[in-house]
């Protein structure tokens, strides 16, 4: 990552010193399992088991450089994965912000927590990640009952509606928990097929969108029949 993120740097990808730092003090080789370690700083997708994949250092940084985390922002992290976006995330937003992040594969959960922990974000209360269905947002709680508007950005690693024959496009496909749960002016960025959307909601039911294609994931796993 070392010889990689002056690369990203030089090819703008990485703009902003913050996710720059976050890139820096968060070691992707601490999110990925034994086998590829020795491969955390190849600017390529790796496997963590259980049929997903860590995204390639690229497409992360191109991810976030939209999404645009601020100190003390409130995020949504769907498909936490290994843990490391979610902890680059989690460094970016600061000690007044929070990460809430949601793995549907309870395996997966439990690795990207071990993983989280590392760097005491859990402990510190800067991350709460859950393992449930995603494409409903985040669920409401006790603690968290006032769900509408309440995060500033959210974020998703995984594919919406890949290789449909669906023609709607951008918000048409988002699910709309995650329109009533983003703030006015919040941001949204996720793929959608093989682009990378970015949604910004500019009133209850009016968004601004923005595609960008030529991109590869994971599908997003939702449950079965619902």
């Amino acid at each position: 990552m070392k010889e990689l993120i002056p690369k990203l740097i030089d090819q703008g990808y990485l703009k902003t010193s913050r996710i720059i730092e976050a890139f820096k003090n968060i070691d992707r080789k601490d999110f990925i399992p034994g086998d590829v370690k020795d491969e955390a700083g190849f600017n390529t997708p790796l496997p963590i088991g259980w049929g997903q994949t860590i995204s390639q250092p690229l497409t992360v940084a191109f991810m976030l450089e939209l999404l645009q985390p601020k100190e003390g922002d409130n995020i949504l992290d769907i498909g936490a994965g290994s843990g490391w976006q979610t902890s680059l995330l989690a460094y970016c937003v600061g000690s007044k912000g929070k990460i809430f992040a949601i793995e549907r594969i309870p395996e997966l959960a439990e690795f990207a927590r071990k993983n989280i922990a590392k760097y005491n974000f859990i402990s510190k209360e800067r991350v709460e990640l859950i393992c449930a269905d995603a494409s409903k947002g985040w669920p409401d709680t006790a603690n968290y009952s006032e769900l509408v508007e309440r995060f500033d950005k959210i974020i998703c690693a995984a594919a919406i509606n890949p290789a449909t024959n669906n023609k709607s496009k951008g918000v048409e496909k988002i699910p709309e928990e995650w329109k009533k749960q983003l703030k006015i002016d919040g941001r949204l960025v996720t793929p959608i097929e093989s682009s990378i959307w970015l949604i910004i909601k500019k009133s209850g039911n009016e968004f601004e969108e923005q595609e960008f294609p030529g991109f590869a994931f994971v599908p997003l796993i939702k449950n079965k029949n619902k």
